[in-house]
């Protein structure tokens, strides 16, 4: 039976440093937000969960019309790590996650990970299910990472004050970096100036 995973992608922020909300700007024909979960559809997740702010309203009704679940946690997280334990937990109640399972992060912010590049970690994750795997480009590590659904109460037991990045160090050897050829990993998507850089280097 293959292993099946499951895409969380927090979508809680604010925007200030674009000036505007970036998740809804267009890229490629459709919204950021669309884009990221028309990719993982493609790469052959399990189901995808967009966690939002109640109060995004406009946020939500793209997401409705997509493919991925919508989470909307009361109070609204805000922190990344708050996101992501919202949707692990309605994972969890929804479909019922095996230990060898994963979960794969994805902020909503990186639109421009490919197909390819998704199942390939999807891939290299699946040869060693017991461990976190991640992109790395020139020695950096980005996005997509998958963790093994057994690190899913690690989540919710990390300290106020500490977030994913804490728990991924801490695994040292338990991760597996996968370098790729493409430095689109590591792009986010945080100001205008992102905003125009991606555009140019989609056309």
């Amino acid at each position: 039976m293959a292993r099946q995973v499951f895409a969380v992608i927090p979508a809680a922020g604010h925007s200030r440093r674009m000036g505007q909300p970036k998740l809804l700007l267009p890229l490629g024909g459709i919204t950021i937000i669309e884009r990221v979960v028309r990719t993982l559809f493609d790469a052959g997740v399990t189901a995808s969960v967009v966690v939002t702010r109640e109060e995004d309203q406009a946020l939500a009704q793209v997401v409705r019309q997509t493919m991925a679940h919508l989470v909307q946690p009361n109070p609204a997280p805000s922190q990344m790590r708050e996101s992501v334990w919202a949707a692990l937990q309605w994972i969890e109640a929804q479909f019922h996650p095996a230990d060898d399972d994963g979960w794969l992060l994805i902020p909503a912010d990186h639109p421009t990970v490919d197909v390819a590049i998704v199942r390939h970690v999807i891939a290299a994750w699946s040869a060693t299910p017991e461990r976190v795997t991640l992109p790395t480009f020139g020695g950096r590590r980005g996005h997509p990472t998958i963790f093994p659904w057994g690190l899913m109460s690690d989540v919710g037991q990390l300290p106020a004050d500490q977030g994913l990045n804490q728990l991924v160090r801490r695994l040292g050897p338990g991760v597996q970096e996968l370098p790729v050829n493409t430095e689109s990993v590591l792009w986010d998507l945080d100001t205008p100036e992102d905003y125009q850089r991606i555009v140019q280097r989609e056309e």
